[in-house]
């Protein structure tokens, strides 16, 4: 009988990957040795595979260069890096070593890309697309990032009072960007997106607000699905839209060069995922010349604004399942050594899969059974996987420590999480690895964070007693 997990898995899946593969009966990430790793440094864990992050980089530009060259497409392309999926500077290191451009959401983010000009990873050249809801620290950073030189800082207009504001911070003629208030899919509570202008708005406020004004130049049109770039005819209908608001846009305005396609492109959720990237990609380009050859205008350069697909796959956590509680007569619960709720907070928040394996005990038999965390909390679990409605693993054995990962899990999870902060029922963040590889492939680990310790939440919480001094001296002054 095949009864293994190894069996299990060669039934249902196309194994090894090109992430996945054994050595024995233990599990390797991109060729990493994962249980030496907990060997080594313990559980919980979380881990950064930082080579993954240039592939996938490349992978994209790759792709949209053979698409360009197969349809003579005239226009160029340019790879941003959506900084809010992971602000880490170890991100932004990896990801800069390719030739890419960044996106930005906020103010504190402009910081980030004044430190980098400082260590020459930016220079002027670098584009800034500056999104998002401009607040007066946002525009104030913006304008002093133009002031002092970077002329390809880009902001992205948002509403119809952001113009004025950066007018009146920017000293010198500046670029700007318009964002579509993009039409959501009918399954969304909402029908337009809170963010961009309307289609039918786009050209009136070009006319009202930028064509007169010698200071200000447009040069990108900027679009955005919510549910990212799938190949559906919601999506397909918005960028058919776009497009024709492009195409007028165009006419009226010579200096509009640049379509933003921005991101949405997906990333590995099963070992079943599929996608075709290339595919898409190359209708994408085919779509955009096609509609402007037909409207007489020239092609676009194109943007594009990949977050999770530029990080998202180089993540990963590592459990120990610590105990094992049958609660009834079908359910059996593998207590991880770590929470859920702040580890993986898109788990418990939007209800997201990662790939999950475990990461030894292959050749054991396997069973049914659902995943708690720690925290006193109902919502702290993982029942199901994304292509099936249920998760299987080793049997648990109390003699045989069984540990488990999830991976893919690079984008967003520790800045929602609240990393270096205070987490559920004061649950410690786990330690973080850096994994690298030198120049003869050699992989070499690092330590990025060390697990938190009860003084790091003590300290946080006000316990420690300069800041309990702190605290009476000011209560005494207030008196």
């Amino acid at each position: 009988m095949n009864i293994t997990y190894r069996d299990l898995i060669d039934q249902t899946y196309y194994f090894p990957t090109e992430e996945f593969d054994l050595e024995g009966d233990r599990l390797r990430f991109h060729g990493v040795p994962l249980m030496e790793l907990i060997e080594q440094y313990g559980s919980p864990l979380k881990f950064t595979y930082l080579p993954k992050i240039s592939q996938n980089i490349n992978r994209a530009k790759d792709w949209f260069a053979e698409a360009m060259e197969k349809h003579d497409y005239p226009g160029k392309y340019y790879y941003c890096y959506c900084t809010k999926s992971s602000h880490f500077r170890y991100v932004l290191h990896e990801a800069l070593k390719n030739d890419i451009h960044i996106e930005t959401s906020s103010a504190f983010d402009i910081n980030i890309v004044e430190n980098l000009k400082s260590q020459g990873l930016v220079n002027d050249g670098t584009y800034v697309i500056c999104n998002g809801f401009k607040r007066a620290a946002y525009v104030e950073n913006i304008g002093r990032l133009i002031n002092e030189g970077h002329r390809n800082c880009i902001p992205i207009i948002d509403n119809y009072e952001e113009l004025a504001l950066l007018d009146e911070a920017i000293e010198e003629p500046f670029k700007v960007g318009i964002r579509i208030a993009s039409e959501e899919e009918p399954k969304f509570e909402f029908y337009t997106s809170r963010l961009g202008i309307g289609y039918k708005d786009i050209v009136p406020f070009y006319e009202n607000q930028i064509r007169d004004n010698d200071k200000v130049e447009l040069r990108m049109l900027h679009f955005f699905i919510n549910t990212g770039i799938r190949d559906n005819a919601y999506y397909w209908n918005e960028l058919t839209k776009c497009l024709k608001v492009y195409v007028r846009l165009k006419k009226l305005c010579p200096s509009l060069d640049s379509l933003n396609i921005g991101g949405g492109f997906p990333t590995k959720n099963s070992l079943s995922f599929q996608y075709d990237y290339g595919y898409m990609i190359d209708e994408i380009v085919n779509q955009i010349k096609l509609t402007c050859e037909e409207g007489d205008v020239p092609p676009p350069n194109i943007f594009t604004e990949f977050g999770s697909f530029t990080v998202g796959e180089s993540g990963g956590a590592l459990y120990k399942v610590l105990y094992q509680k049958q609660q009834n007569d079908r359910e059996k619960w593998n207590m991880i050594d770590s929470s859920f709720i702040t580890t993986l907070p898109d788990s418990w928040a939007i209800n997201k899969r990662f790939i999950m394996l475990p990461v030894n005990r292959w050749d054991d038999a396997y069973e049914r059974v659902l995943l708690g965390g720690l925290t006193c909390d109902s919502d702290d679990y993982y029942n199901s996987q994304q292509d099936m409605n249920a998760i299987y693993l080793p049997k648990f054995h109390s003699g045989k420590p069984l540990y488990i990962g999830f991976f893919n899990t690079g984008a967003y999870q520790e800045t929602i999480g609240g990393y270096g902060g205070l987490h559920h029922c004061l649950i410690p963040q786990p330690k973080h690895l850096l994994i690298d590889r030198d120049a003869h492939g050699e992989l070499q680990v690092s330590v990025f964070s060390e697990q938190q310790t009860a003084e790091d939440h003590m300290r946080i919480l006000g316990y420690q007693p300069q800041h309990v001094e702190q605290l009476q001296a000011s209560t005494k002054n207030a008196n």
